[in-house]
């Protein structure tokens, strides 16, 4: 079993890919918008909120870092939820960033030339050939500095990934048999020591995603880490009310068996 992510540009097959290497495996599909709906939905979050958050440019995450921090706390934990029985295949929105650290993690980068991907956005969005260039470089643009940004990489950096793949030289049948036997490769096999990994990322999302929903707490900029049960958080908030707030709703966290407390008062950011 493994988790696989797969990350492309705008119109450049990754859709497609991830559904054919799902349907080979077995394995539940799940996309960027899915997540995105779910997040909203399980965290009480709006759609139209969610979505211009998660496509704003850095000039807006600058001004409300800690609604950066925790929306996409949020989406790290819905994604965890949905890869729990350690099979998922992902598309889009930095997946293999969000699972960081988790060895049984399949990192894929699809690539296609400029032609394929105006042909596609041509098609689907009933655009001529130069408004699909322009909108591609747009998006394209945007991501670069939005990911640069939020985690500090450059997206199209291949040492991100395990195999990148490019449509010009291979179709989406030829890349989905390659992939199908990376899942066989005992470097991406379930072990005890990813699974501790995975379970401890997972509760440190659930803490992140319980301080997000709570209005005396979403808007915390501190650390959160999770090492079997035990979560210890850290940093500076703006009150000892706050800080007996993180504890009280950290605790409530299933899988929390302990927390351990090492913030102080500083300053905490509003939005």
């Amino acid at each position: 079993m493994a988790i696989i992510t797969i990350s492309r540009g705008t119109f450049s097959g990754g859709k497609a890919l991830a559904e054919r290497i799902a349907e080979r495996l077995g394995y539940p599909c799940l996309s960027r918008e899915e997540v995105l709906a779910a997040t909203t939905k399980e965290y009480g979050i709006s759609e139209a909120e969610m979505t211009t958050a998660m496509n704003k440019p850095p000039p807006f995450w600058q001004q409300v870092p800690a609604k950066r921090l925790a929306y996409l706390k949020c989406v790290t934990a819905v994604l965890m939820e949905r890869a729990k029985e350690g099979r998922l295949v992902y598309h889009g929105h930095a997946g293999h960033i969000l699972l960081s650290g988790i060895s049984h993690l399949i990192r894929i980068r699809l690539i296609a030339d400029m032609a394929y991907r105006v042909e596609a956005a041509m098609e689907r969005m009933g655009l001529d050939h130069d408004a699909a260039v322009s909108y591609i470089e747009k998006i394209d643009k945007e991501r670069q500095k939005w990911t640069r940004f939020l985690y500090g990489v450059n997206w199209e950096d291949p040492q991100l990934y395990d195999a990148v793949f490019n449509l010009e030289q291979m179709n989406v049948s030829g890349i989905c048999d390659l992939i199908v036997r990376m899942t066989e490769l005992g470097v991406f096999k379930v072990t005890d020591q990813s699974k501790q990994v995975f379970e401890d990322l997972s509760l440190s999302s659930k803490v992140w995603a319980a301080l997000a929903k709570d209005k005396r707490t979403r808007a915390v900029a501190i650390d959160i880490v999770s090492r079997n049960g035990q979560v210890t958080v850290s940093g500076s908030v703006g009150s000892e009310k706050t800080i007996e707030a993180i504890t009280q709703l950290a605790k409530k966290v299933q899988g929390v068996t302990n927390v351990r407390n090492e913030l102080g008062v500083g300053a905490d950011w509003y939005w």
